[in-house]
This record gives structure tokens, C-alpha cells and sequence, in this order.
């Protein structure tokens, strides 16, 4: 997220002198050193740890809110189930009731006697049987419903208690996610107390990406889909970076690898984490367009590889997606759609 500040300096790092001076009270905010004496390589990288806490935050978040979905949807689908269930019990249980009530307007007398005043014994051997196989088929047929029921009540109650569990989890996130927020909040605060020719030099860093492209060279994409997934991750140079979101207006890292890919009708995992496996991993310097490198040995920040030694991605609060050169941050893995 912010630790590709760094590296070398690109197309999307000018103003980095700027950048030195106004993180250097960034620290006094967030509980280090005065500002006048931190140096700059200290404050840098307070301000690089910071982004990379938020970015883990995000992606934290967004696999909570992910498997929350998921255990709503499998609650919903318990329920159905059991109200199919009760439905068919309380059928049979109907159909119980009538038999018995049959048996209790017949008298309810002994069945040997009821043989003897038979006047078709055979008829009433028949009838008695075909009885106690239905009356026993359904009795049968209930247990094992109530039993699946049950089955299914405890499921739900489970299923239950781990979405409430994972809402907790997700507030939690949220919370610190809140925190970081916070101290970036900070930071802005002081980016506008600077006076107007650096913060300008300043904003102008910041929104390097919207204006003139690198140099992609000539590489291809690997797949019809990885030119497509390209072509739309282009067109969202310049958006903003959002917590949490996947598109269109905004997005944070993994959504915009999401959603690029969704252009091409392809489905990706939400999470950087997970998109690091949602294909064939191939070694950097085999790294064709449309490729998504992973960064960090967390996999907590992912980019597009656009050629020529360029990623595409969105990188962290205030800054809008953008080109940055790949080694911008210890890479870990290569994944090919």
C-alpha cells in the first residue's frame, strides 16, 4: 500500500522532497518523535508502516464481510430446508391422526376378537396388514423427520452463533480500520497546514497516473481475458482509492483486481489473499499483462502487471489508482488468470 515509497523514485513518486517534508510531522501526530527532529527515513517509514496496518485492515475486512455473506446465505437455506420439513411432518401427522381416529370408530375391540365376528376373515387379515405396514411406514418416516429437524435446528443454531461470531470479528476490524483512518486523518490535517507551493507539489505526486503513461513496451497479455482485464484496469486510472470498495467509482487493491477482471467475465476471490490462488502462479520475470503480482509475504496488497516492468493499482487513501513500477514492494507471488 505505501511501502513502494521506498524504492526508486517513478512517474508516480515526484515530489517526493515535498513528500519528506510534510511526513516529517506526521510523526509528532502519531505519538513519535517532534517533527523538527525526526529524520526523514524515520518518518517515512512511520508513515509506511501506517498505510500497510490500513491495507492489512482493509483486506482483513473484506474477508469477514465475505464469509458473513456466505453463512447468511447457508442460514437461509437451512430454513428452508426445515420449513420444507415441517411441512411434510405436519402432513403425517394428519394422516396418523385419521388412521387413528379410524381405529377408534371401529372400537378399538381386540383384534382376535375382531377376527372371529369377521364376516371376511380373509378381507380383515388383508386390510389389518396393509395397516400396520402403512401405520408403521409413516411412524418410520416421522422419526427420521423429526430426527433430520433436529439435525438441522442444532446446524442453524451453529451457523448462527459463527455469523454472530464473524459480525464480531468484522466490527472489530472495522474498528481499527477506524484507527488507521484516524491517523491518516492526521496526517491530511498537517499536508494542509503546509504552505501552498509544496502541498501543490505535494497533490500533483499524488495524482501522477491521470496524466501521461508510461512506457508499457510491447508485451501482450497471456489471454483474451488478461487484454480485457488490462483494458478496464486502464480505465480506471485516476479513480479514487476507497476502503472496501470494488468498483466503478472506487476501489481498494483487491477490488480493482475484482473488478477488472469481472469485465472480463471472470470471478475473482475478493481478498488479495485469495486472488494470489485464483490461477496459475508463474515466476516474475515470465510476468506477462493482466497478470496479478502479490505483494508482501501476507499477500495483503495486490497490482496488475501491465508490461515493461509497470504495475497498475490502487494504492492507498488519498492516492488514485496508478502506475508504479513492480518492484515497488517485496513481491511473493505471480498468478496468471
Amino acid at each position: 500500500m505505501g511501502s513502494h515509497r521506498r524504492l526508486a523514485p517513478s512517474g508516480s513518486d515526484r515530489g517526493a522532497t515535498v513528500a519528506a517534508g510534510l511526513l516529517s510531522v506526521a510523526a509528532a501526530a502519531l505519538g513519535a518523535v517532534p517533527a523538527a527532529a525526526a529524520p526523514y527515513d524515520d518518518t517515512r517509514a512511520e508513515v509506511d508502516r501506517l498505510y500497510e496496518q490500513a491495507e492489512k485492515a482493509t483486506e482483513a475486512y473484506n474477508a469477514a464481510d465475505e464469509r458473513a455473506d456466505a453463512l447468511r446465505e447457508e442460514v437461509g437455506t437451512a430454513r428452508d430446508r426445515i420449513a420444507r420439513q415441517q411441512q411434510r411432518i405436519n402432513s403425517l401427522r394428519e394422516s396418523l391422526g385419521s388412521l387413528a381416529g379410524a381405529q377408534y370408530r371401529s372400537g378399538g375391540i381386540d383384534p382376535a376378537a375382531a377376527l372371529l365376528f369377521s364376516d371376511d376373515p380373509d378381507d380383515y387379515l388383508d386390510k389389518a396388514s396393509r395397516l400396520d405396514r402403512i401405520t408403521a411406514h409413516q411412524a418410520g418416516e416421522l422419526k427420521d423427520l423429526q430426527d433430520a429437524m433436529r439435525e438441522l435446528a442444532q446446524d442453524r443454531e451453529e451457523t448462527g452463533d459463527k455469523l454472530r461470531e464473524l459480525e464480531r470479528s468484522r466490527k472489530a476490524v472495522a474498528a481499527h480500520k477506524k484507527t488507521v483512518e484516524r491517523k491518516l486523518a492526521s496526517a491530511r490535517r498537517l499536508l494542509d497546514s503546509l504552505p501552498d507551493g509544496e502541498r501543490a507539489a505535494y497533490d500533483r505526486a499524488s495524482r501522477s497516473g491521470r496524466g501521461d503513461l508510461p512506457d508499457l513496451g510491447g508485451a501482450t497479455a497471456a489471454s483474451g481475458r488478461g487484454a480485457a482485464a488490462v483494458a478496464a484496469a486502464r480505465s480506471a486510472l485516476g479513480k479514487p482509492y476507497v476502503w472496501g470498495a470494488n468498483g466503478p467509482t472506487g476501489f481498494d487493491c483487491s477490488g480493482l483486481m475484482q473488478w477488472s477482471y469481472a469485465q472480463a467475465g471472470v470471478a475473482l476471490p475478493r481478498t488479495s489473499q485469495a486472488q494470489r490462488f485464483a490461477g496459475r502462479q508463474v515466476p516474475l520475470s515470465e510476468a506477462r499483462p493482466g497478470d496479478l503480482v502479490v505483494y508482501r509475504s501476507d499477500a495483503s496488497h495486490v497490482g496488475m502487471y501491465m508490461g515493461n516492468g509497470q504495475v497498475i493499482h490502487a494504492p492507498y487513501p488519498g492516492a488514485p489508482v496508478r502506475y508504479d513500477p513492480v518492484g515497488m514492494m517485496p513481491v511473493s507471488s505471480v498468478t496468471r488468470v
